[in-house]
Order: C-alpha cells, then sequence, then structure tokens
C-alpha cells in the first residue's frame, strides 16, 4: 500500500514516490490530552465561578482566591490575556499540529489526494455551518455570522490543508505574508471623521478604560478594518435588521489571523513527526514558545500591534501562539517523553471526542443543569453555602458530560468531522 516516507521537520509532507512499507503514525496522546485540557476549560464554564466571587462579596466575605479564579474564567475586555482566551487559539493551533499526521494516516492507508481534497472541503463546509447552527440555537431565524471558534477554523482550513502539503519554506513565507498583510489591512483603514463609537457599542465610559491611543487605535473596537468588512459581509445574509456591530468585537475576517494560528500548529506538527530525537522536538517547541511571546509581547508594548484577542491581531497570533507551542511541549515532555501518561486519562476522554464535547457544552449544559434542579430540588447543592451553590451544582453538570463521553469512549463512538 503506497505511503510517505517519514517526513522530517523541514520536509514535505508527501512526495511522489512513497515506499510500500510505511506505516500509520504513532498517535501522540499528549496531543489528545492537551485537546482534553482546552475543551475542559470551555466546558467548565457551567462551574460560573464569577458567580461564586459575586455572592462572596454580596455576603461580606470577599476572596482573592476566587477573584482569581473568576478572572481567569472572562475573557479581557480588548488587549491583554488570561487563561480563558487561550482555548480558541489552543483549539485552533491543534488543529494544524494535527494535520501532518492525518495526511501520513490517509496516505498510508492509500487514499488518493483527491479524495483527501474533497474530505478537507467538506469538512471545511460542516464546521462553517455547525459553528453557525450553534450559534443559532433558540433564535427565530439563522443567525448567519462566522466568529465562533469552529466557523473561523472551517473557512481557512482548505488553505492549511494546502500547506501540509508545502515545503517548510513555503509555510513559512505564507505565515509572514499573513500576519503583515492583515497588519497593514488595519494600519491602513481609519473610521470616517467624527466617527460615532458609541453607536457601535464602544460608549466613552469603555474607551476610557480599554480604548487605544496613537498608532494602536486602528485596533478599536468596532472601528477597524475588520468591523467595517463586516458590515458589508454580514448583511449579505438575510437577518431581521441590518447588522451594525458585533458586541464583544468579534469578526468574520478573523479567520485569515486564525489560519497562521493553525500553520504555527502545522509547523509544530511536522517537528513531532520528524526524526529528530525528542529532546530536539522539546527544544524547538520551547524556542519557539519564547520568541513567540517575546515578540507578540514586544509588538504590543512598542504600540505597533496590540494584543487582542478578539479581533485577533498579528502580536496576538504570536503571542497566543507562543504560549501553545509551551503548553504543547509541556504535554509532550510529561506524556510522551517521559512516559507520565495515567494522570492524563480523565482529558484523554475529552480531547479523543473534542467535536462531541464542543457540541454538548453549547447544547446540552442548561438541558442537564435545569433537570438536576427540577429533580433534586432547587436547594440540594447550596449544602456548603449559598454562596457555593452555582460551583456545585456546575460541577454535577460537568461531571455528567464527562460521564456521557466516557461512555462514548468505552464504546468506541467518536465524533469526526
Amino acid at each position: 500500500m503506497p505511503a510517505p516516507t517519514p517526513t522530517t521537520a523541514g520536509a514535505p509532507l508527501a512526495s511522489a514516490a512513497v515506499p510500500p512499507s510505511a506505516t500509520l503514525p504513532q498517535r501522540l496522546a499528549s496531543l489528545d490530552a492537551y485537546r482534553g485540557f482546552v475543551m475542559f476549560l470551555m466546558m467548565a464554564e457551567v462551574l460560573r465561578l464569577c458567580s461564586v466571587a459575586e455572592r462572596l462579596k454580596a455576603a461580606g466575605t470577599p476572596s482573592a482566591i476566587w477573584d482569581f479564579l473568576c478572572n481567569q474564567q472572562s475573557h479581557v475586555a480588548w488587549v491583554g490575556c488570561v487563561l480563558h482566551d487561550m482555548i480558541q487559539p489552543s483549539f485552533s493551533f491543534l488543529v494544524g499540529v494535527a494535520l501532518p499526521f492525518s495526511i501520513a494516516a490517509r496516505l498510508a492507508r492509500g487514499q488518493s489526494t483527491g479524495k483527501m481534497w474533497w474530505h478537507a472541503v467538506w469538512r471545511s463546509i460542516i464546521l462553517v455551518l455547525l459553528g453557525v447552527f450553534l450559534r443559532s440555537t433558540g433564535s427565530n431565524q439563522t443567525n448567519w455570522t462566522f466568529e465562533d471558534t469552529l466557523s473561523q477554523i472551517g473557512l481557512g482550513y482548505p488553505i492549511l490543508f494546502a500547506l501540509g502539503f508545502a515545503k517548510r519554506r513555503t509555510q513559512w513565507i505564507a505565515l509572514a505574508v499573513l500576519l503583515i498583510g492583515y497588519w497593514a489591512a488595519f494600519a491602513l483603514y481609519s473610521p470616517p471623521p467624527g466617527f460615532d463609537f458609541a453607536k457601535v457599542g464602544a460608549p466613552e465610559e469603555w474607551l476610557r478604560t480599554n480604548g487605544l491611543t496613537g498608532f494602536a487605535a486602528h485596533w478599536q473596537l468596532n472601528g477597524n478594518f475588520a468591523w467595517a468588512a463586516d458590515r458589508v459581509i454580514l448583511n449579505w445574509f438575510p437577518r431581521p435588521t441590518p447588522w451594525e456591530f458585533n458586541g464583544g468585537g468579534y469578526s468574520t475576517l478573523s479567520f485569515i489571523p486564525t489560519l497562521a494560528t493553525m500553520l504555527l500548529g502545522l509547523l509544530a506538527g511536522e517537528v513531532l513527526r520528524g526524526d529528530c530525537d525528542p529532546k530536539a522536538r522539546l527544544k524547538w517547541l520551547a524556542i519557539a514558545g519564547v520568541i513567540g511571546l517575546a515578540s507578540g509581547w514586544l509588538l504590543g508594548r512598542l504600540g505597533i500591534c496590540p494584543v487582542v484577542k478578539r479581533i485577533w491581531t498579528p502580536s496576538w497570533v504570536l503571542f497566543s501562539g507562543g504560549w501553545c507551542f509551551l503548553l504543547l511541549a509541556m504535554f509532550y515532555a510529561i506524556i510522551d517523553v517521559r512516559g507520565l501518561k495515567g494522570w492524563s486519562f480523565p482529558l484523554r476522554v475529552i480531547g479523543m471526542n473534542s467535536i462531541a464535547a464542543y457540541c454538548m457544552a453549547h447544547l446540552f449544559d442548561g438541558f442537564i443543569g435545569k433537570n438536576l434542579r427540577t429533580n433534586l430540588g432547587s436547594d440540594f447543592f447550596a449544602f456548603a453555602g449559598q454562596a457555593y451553590e452555582p460551583f456545585l451544582h456546575g460541577a454535577a453538570v460537568l461531571l455528567i458530560l464527562w460521564l456521557i463521553l466516557y461512555w462514548m469512549f468505552r464504546q468506541k463512538v467518536f465524533l469526526r468531522i
């Protein structure tokens, strides 16, 4: 059966001549664990840590620990980063990491390039539409916007797939073009004179606290290039009233720098699939992580490009990508290099069914939570005090979601796209 030769860190994924003895690539448990950790952070929103912090303050017993946990479970208003802001870039990054393994496995099974391309395009369409569907639940009509994780990945996936067959030099050039080109688009755009930010969700009070000044103001909330593009793009679709702005500043065109994040993952995935020893792989990931963090932070510090997750600025690609490299290195070192795998089993159960976990967190958590209160009583989870009721109730919901995923794992039921 034709299959590719093992790839090195700088070699293309496939060549015209492939030996018949190639085998399926080994699955890295660290990737499943990292993906499971990311999805756990998303699913853990049901713990409602901020509700506990607020109730403790209202009771006159504020807690610095709960305030810190609340902060880490909330997205920053505009510039900066907390743990919760790393969910989407990590998920996108891991799509890129997994791609070299996926291509190698499909080639080892004898799939043609045409069939793989058909799967890539089909996967792209399903991801975009699944994102639209999840955002439309509870609405009176389809909510045609494309800013969520699944839709963003889907919009850029065919290009990522094409780059998966390219040489390493071409991949680096593509990364540079994406980042510099997207930066230039924002740098060259300015809102009209006298533009009223209050009418697009950025009142004066918000601007005083979170607004940008000087050159960095080109990346202001709902007064930037991506916002202007969405006022055209999103009004191509049927909606009750014309689209004016997204309250959080999220935009469709963020799929372009999200593609850059996935490309960073692709580069990391090729290193993990390469024939260098594990220590060399870890060194590469660590150096890439430090460079990414430092360069992203410096661009923001100098006012060249602020680090804003909500519009996925190029500096955010580098900064968050740096964290992704380091987190991947940590999981890889502990699980696949040191062989300490057992502790990660709960995370791997989630990570091996990440699409199912994503959908369940959006569709089932409310249903499960309501029925727990209905059948156990509204005060059942208040045994440790009313302040902690949201956390304990959410922990029960989270446990049930994990048990469903565990049952699927035992039955070998994996939702794939």
